[in-house]
């Protein structure tokens, strides 16, 4: 899908190496300036967000390599970096230095505060971004200190993913009028931004207040225990799929469980429904719910997600990672291989001196 388009990636960590794996998967042709000695030595070899990438190794405090920088600046259509603000610019690789070379860049940066505000120079980390966006405000139950899945919320859904859309919509625009842009792609923006469908849904998000809102306080929006240990998700928003869900545990004359959509009820039939779900492993819970629209899914992990049949079915697991995503009709996208840090280098700086950038 994005054959012919070139990133060009300054390595760092988290949300920016992911946004250009994605980018990647689908197509692009990356190239990704690793340093010659990784902060983690754990990346020291094949790293999974390196997959379908180019690989060299530049030291960019070097005079020759910050040249080598400079020339592949010169012919990439979009740039991603996710250092602090400034840190680019101390290099003499900042925004305006790059447009020098390239006027049609997208110079895409991945931060998490954004690159003005307070907080922009300050460190931080996916819980603290959610934390201050308002996005975390409802991440649990009541009673109990806000968390969610690590990265996925913050790192991804509200960094890497928007940096993805903002580079490739700066790319459009720039081959209508060969203009580049600069991409501001703060996952305290990202995040905030996703918490629209939120609000959306009208005066039980309007209240901000933790367990009453429709998807963090009724009994058929959490998850439960098994008695094996294993949990089930339940969320049956509609009440038709509610009725369903009450068919299958036994409950559609129960009174107890005729109110939906009452707040005050919402503790006694969590109660309730906790007792039966640990009553029966998630096996049974699952062979119970299945091929119904009862909304109820076994919680699994990674590993058994692999092998599930659902999954499986679909191939969404490739040699122990996930595949690319999304999917196109009539297009294949297959993740390339992991490049060993450099293994590209030598290429590289050849093509750029055929090239006549070096």
């Amino acid at each position: 899908m994005l054959n012919g388009l070139k990133i060009l990636e300054f390595e760092a960590l988290g949300p920016a190496p992911f946004a250009a794996m994605h980018l990647a998967d689908l197509g692009a042709e990356v190239t990704v300036i690793h340093r010659a000695a990784p902060d983690n030595p754990a990346k020291q070899g094949e790293n999974l967000l390196d997959r379908g990438k180019r690989s060299i190794v530049l030291d960019l405090k070097d005079s020759g390599d910050l040249e080598v920088a400079k020339a592949l600046i010169a012919r990439s259509d979009a740039l991603l970096e996710g250092f602090r603000p400034g840190v680019m610019e101390r290099l003499g690789l900042g925004p305006e230095a790059a447009h020098a070379l390239n006027p049609a860049l997208v110079y895409g940066r991945m931060t998490g505060w954004g690159q003005t505000g307070p907080r922009a120079h300050q460190a931080g980390h996916d819980l603290n971004y959610l934390g201050l966006s308002g996005a975390l405000f409802y991440g649990g139950l009541p009673g109990a200190a806000p968390g969610v899945p690590p990265t996925l919320l913050g790192d991804i859904g509200g960094g890497a993913l928007y940096l993805t859309i903002g580079v490739l919509s700066g790319v459009l625009r720039a081959r209508q009028t060969g203009k580049g842009c600069v991409v501001d792609a703060a996952i305290v923006d990202g995040a905030s931004h996703m918490m629209s469908l939120l609000l959306s849904m009208g005066p039980q998000f309007s209240r901000m207040a933790r367990g009453q809102s429709l998807l963090d306080g009724p009994h058929w929006s959490r998850c439960y225990e098994c008695a094996c240990g294993g949990s089930v998700a339940v969320q049956c928003l509609e009440p038709k799929f509610y009725a369903v869900f009450l068919e299958r545990m036994g409950l559609a004359e129960d009174p107890l469980f005729a109110q939906q959509y009452d707040p005050a009820q919402w503790p006694a039939q969590t109660a309730a429904l906790a007792r039966f779900f640990a009553e029966k492993s998630r096996a049974r819970w699952e062979a119970l719910f299945a091929g119904s629209d009862a909304c109820v899914a076994p919680v699994l992990s990674p590993a058994e997600a692999m092998t599930d049949a659902h999954m499986t079915a679909r191939g969404t697991w490739g040699a122990g990672a996930p595949v690319a995503a999304p999917r196109f009709d009539g297009v294949v996208t297959e993740p390339g291989p992991i490049p060993r840090r450099n293994a590209d280098g030598p290429e590289i700086r050849a093509e750029l001196q055929r090239e006549g950038l070096l």
